[in-house]
């Protein structure tokens, strides 16, 4: 079925650029006829709420035109598991458009939200245990280490204003500012329970990371599990070494990165912590990874 009334909850803070090509998908969207109601954000909560809102009644499917935080937003909001989710990729680094090859050009982008295969995918779920336990649904990852870290400095003001930059500002800062600290981390397979430690930990559902580099490439958003990535040593030039590693892909083949499939993880201590989920923080250890309950019918072109 062709999809003719949208709900696009957009968020603006990446700037001119993601508001131009809003606005030319959205022109799109007009020559093909379909209906659609613009929202957009202005604080943090505000895509959650909106998809919240979203009546099947109301939309044929509801549209997460930013980043990748703002289609953890949307998917933590919605209520109707029917209604299929569209992304717009205008943030960032977008590591979902990534990871499920989405178009850039706002004719085929438009083609593909009316038109296009719904495809359900399973979704992690993070569960908090601190001083505020709640449960988070999410897309792509959730990590503790050095990469949360770098997210929780981010200066975002600067990230409003020079984008990725902002990220390689706060990667600087993380690294002059480096201190060790060890987590713990458990792992279950088949119903069995591992521990060990590790310098840093990512809980992925995708292959991707931070935009177009590759972090763990058997992880697919088709299959219902967790790629655990664990990184081994400690220390400034580690952190340095897994930085180059990754930008140049290869990161998976160091001896000191591990990649484990498993049915749930639990990233423990220190205590407080900060966990990133989706690229924000929006928890602190300790934490349970699983694979949620309910999945997601996501909008995407065949990979």
């Amino acid at each position: 079925m062709e999809r003719r009334r949208l709900l696009v909850i957009f968020n603006p803070v990446p700037g001119r650029r993601a508001r131009r090509r809003l606005n030319a998908t959205l022109r799109a969207l007009e020559a093909l006829g379909v209906a659609v109601v613009l929202r957009e954000t202005t604080a943090p909560g505000d895509a959650e709420r909106f998809a919240r809102e979203a009546d099947a009644a109301d939309f044929d499917a509801v549209v997460a035109a930013g980043g990748d935080g703002t289609v953890n937003e949307v998917v933590n909001g919605l209520v109707d598991p029917t209604l299929p989710v569209i992304v717009f990729p205008f943030g960032t680094a977008n590591v979902l458009a990534h990871e499920i090859a989405l178009p850039r050009d706002p004719a085929v982008l438009a083609a593909l939200a009316v038109r296009g295969p719904v495809r359900e995918i399973a979704l992690g779920e993070a569960e908090f245990e601190g001083e505020t336990p709640c449960r988070r649904r999410f897309v792509l990852m959730a990590g503790t280490g050095f990469d949360a870290d770098v997210v929780d400095e981010l200066d975002l003001a600067l990230k409003r204003r020079a984008g990725r930059l902002a990220f390689v500002w706060s990667i600087l800062r993380r690294l002059w500012r480096y201190r060790p600290s060890q987590y713990e981390v458990a792992l279950e397979h088949d119903g069995v329970w591992t521990r060990g430690t590790a310098a840093s930990a990512v809980a992925t559902r995708a292959s991707h990371y931070a935009g177009r580099f590759v972090l763990a490439p058997e992880a697919r958003l088709s299959i219902p599990s967790l790629s655990i990535v664990h990184f081994g040593r400690w220390g400034r030039w580690a952190a340095l070494r897994y930085l180059v590693a990754l930008g140049g892909s290869f990161l998976h083949r160091l001896p000191d990165v591990a990649i484990a499939e498993a049915s749930a993880a639990r990233f423990t201590g220190p205590a407080g912590a900060p966990v990133q989920i989706d690229g924000d923080v929006l928890g602190r250890l300790p934490v349970t990874l699983r694979i949620a309950d309910r999945t997601l019918r996501l909008v995407y072109p065949a990979t």
